[in-house]
């Protein structure tokens, strides 16, 4: 990835947390990796079709959130988007089977790896097309505050997507009527193949967000630790009525766009830098250096996160693909339309 100058410091992590929010953050995201880890390997057996892209390096950037919000908050992502649900707690069976296509998936086996959903938890979906859920999350926004529900959306997507219109427009929208949004690029440093560098004269992507006098700010997308403390300020803001915040998490993918991408646009030394801020062995460090468990704990942590991912992997093997019918259900949402009647 390019480098860019820094023309603002990235956020640092100023609070310390508690023993039970280390040790989540270490097993979540290792269960998040675990199961990105399983899913690319199942692509290449052929078990899982179509699209797939993987989370695979950018887990912080989901459980630092997850952390920071209450329940009720709402959540809204591209199609990279195992991870988020994974981090609010979707049961991975349902995730593992909607990869699969089969009936026991999160939407019935009809989205697949890119429409992950599951309204009990507040995510309302990954989204196919470049850009397009930033306008949802903040009509999303806009019925929470309608409603007086003070609850806020947070809504993710990816440094390519801040190209499209639709960006621009939700960002004013929402900075005029104060929505209670969390506008959040995850800045892995390529769209696709293309580079920030290549795409934009601004590199410094949350100084679009300033445009609009919304408070921005870039993140180490890294940190989990850094991402709670920014979404947790972001949070407050929103729910005090003060509106939406944008930040850019700077993050980074290990492996490619997606599952056919030969990735010749950067190089095996550029991956392995990043390797080294990895944000799970961060955690491990802090849990190792604090004392807060031991490496044989962990160890067995890894373990347990590893029989989570095969008994789901096994669910969805053993789980069946939806009748033909299914593909006339969950169209509309009324069943006793005229037209579909007759």
């Amino acid at each position: 990835m390019a480098t860019v100058t820094e023309k603002k410091k990235a956020s640092a992590p100023k609070l310390q947390h508690s023993k039970e929010r280390y040790m989540f953050w270490f097993e979540n995201m290792l269960l998040q990796r675990r199961f990105e880890e399983k899913a690319g390997q199942l692509y290449g057996q052929q078990k899982i079709r179509g699209f797939c892209h993987l989370y695979i390096g950018q887990e912080a950037c989901s459980s630092g959130a997850a952390t920071a919000l209450t329940k009720g908050d709402k959540y809204i992502t591209a199609y990279r988007d195992h991870g988020i649900p994974l981090a609010l707690g979707t049961d991975p069976k349902a995730i593992m089977a909607e990869l699969y296509g089969k009936k026991t998936g999160t939407t019935k086996g009809k989205g697949g790896s890119m429409h992950i959903f599951d309204k009990e938890n507040g995510f309302v979906g990954g989204h196919g097309i470049v850009g397009a859920q930033i306008p949802l999350g903040a009509g999303i926004a806009f019925a929470e505050k309608y409603n007086k529900t003070g609850k806020l959306c947070i809504c993710y997507f990816g440094d390519g997507a801040i190209r499209q219109g639709a960006f621009h427009e939700a960002l004013n929208m929402a900075m005029t009527w104060k929505l209670p949004v969390i506008f959040v690029v995850e800045n892995n440093g390529y769209a696709m193949g293309t580079s920030v560098a290549r795409s934009s004269n601004v590199t410094e992507l949350y100084t679009l967000g300033e445009a609009y006098d919304i408070p921005s700010e870039p993140v180490d997308g890294m940190s989990v630790e850094a991402i709670h403390e920014a979404v947790s300020r972001a949070a407050e803001r929103a729910r005090k009525g003060d509106g939406p915040t944008f930040l850019e998490f700077r993050t980074y993918r290990y492996r490619g766009h997606s599952m056919s991408d030969p990735q010749k646009y950067r190089s095996k030394e550029e991956v392995e830098e990043y390797k080294h801020r990895d944000p799970i062995e961060q955690i491990r460090a802090v849990i190792l250096d604090n004392k807060l468990a031991t490496a044989e704990e962990l160890e067995a942590i890894d373990k347990k996160v590893k029989e989570i991912v095969a008994e789901s992997v096994q669910f969805a093997e053993d789980s069946d693909f939806p009748d033909a019918s299914e593909a006339y259900t969950d169209v509309y949402a009324e069943n006793d339309y005229p037209f579909i009647m007759d």
